[in-house]
């Protein structure tokens, strides 16, 4: 097995280009388990510890340009307020061992159904673009692009992921998620949500019950018509019963989930109703009492 280990992203870029089966490690918290269990055997490692640029984020008051290896971690203790809804998904990650080492990048890679990242990221609206680079220059992938199948992505063979780019919240998000215990556990299945006051848009993402991640399309439009119809994003006044029970049903049959030995279909499908009822009114509670100390 080659090891290379690149100083700067150019070398990165190089190394890449020359061993395209290589495969990318940074916290490592995927990539060594698999190797350890002997799932996973790649030619080559290539190595970005050294590359700090990957560890950076910035804010221009619009976007978060966030870096591949930005450890978990950090994304709670610096970014809760610009992206609350993946800091909330970062709280379930793994260990705090594994919040210190993994980062956003890591689970773009893998592209898992699975990953907790994902659902935070396709609720965070479709403005979210993952920034891939190879030797032949720098490409923006649509986050609703990225994911093409089970545990596969967009990302050609001499790409690596260098940032997300999220936009700042305008209004409150959520990340919910069902597990088999508390902690340390991989997602039963999972639901992201954001409320868009700006331009009128909900959020929506589905984790561990579909091939892919993936958004729920219909129940977005769904409550994108009510929210407009009814002038509820002027005056803040409750939803209804209705519509939070209509929204939870359209979110349940946006999941294609499979029977395995974390939970069946028919559970993840439940679960995922009662998530988007849930992750729905309190966003919608925390948007009402925003306008009303407004008005």
């Amino acid at each position: 097995m080659e090891f290379l280990r690149p100083a700067t992203w150019d070398e990165a870029l190089a190394a890449k280009a020359e061993y395209p089966t290589a495969l990318p490690i940074s916290g490592g918290t995927d990539v060594m388990v698999e190797m350890n269990f002997d799932v996973h055997r790649p030619s080559a490692i290539l190595d970005l510890n050294r590359i700090t640029e990957l560890t950076d984020w910035s804010n221009d008051g619009d976007v978060v340009r966030l870096g591949a290896s930005v450890p978990y971690t950090r994304i709670i203790d610096e970014l809760s307020g610009p992206l609350p809804g993946l800091a909330l998904a970062a709280h379930t990650v793994g260990s705090p061992q594994i919040r210190n080492r993994g980062g956003v990048g890591g689970n773009l890679g893998g592209a898992s159904p699975a990953g907790d990242a994902h659902p935070a990221l396709l609720a965070a609206g479709r403005d979210v673009f993952v920034e891939a680079g190879s030797v032949r220059g720098t490409r923006m992938i649509p986050i609703d692009e990225f994911y093409v199948g089970v545990k596969r992505n967009s990302l050609e063979a001499d790409e690596l992921i260098r940032a997300v780019h999220i936009p700042v919240a305008d209004g409150p998000q959520q990340f919910s998620k069902i597990g088999t215990r508390n902690a340390m556990v991989i997602a039963v299945c999972a639901f992201g949500f954001a409320l868009h006051p700006k331009n009128g848009t909900v959020g929506t993402g589905i984790g561990s019950a579909a091939p892919t991640p993936r958004r729920a399309v219909e129940a977005e439009e769904y409550l994108q018509g009510v929210l407009a119809e009814r002038g509820l994003w002027e005056s803040g006044e409750l939803l209804g019963a209705e519509v939070i029970q209509r929204f939870g049903e359209l979110v349940k049959a946006a999941a294609s989930p499979i029977d395995d030995v974390r939970g069946t279909a028919d559970y993840r499908r439940h679960s995922l109703a009662v998530m988007a009822r849930r992750t729905l009114t309190w966003c919608w509670n925390d948007y009402s009492k925003q306008i009303r100390s407004a008005a």
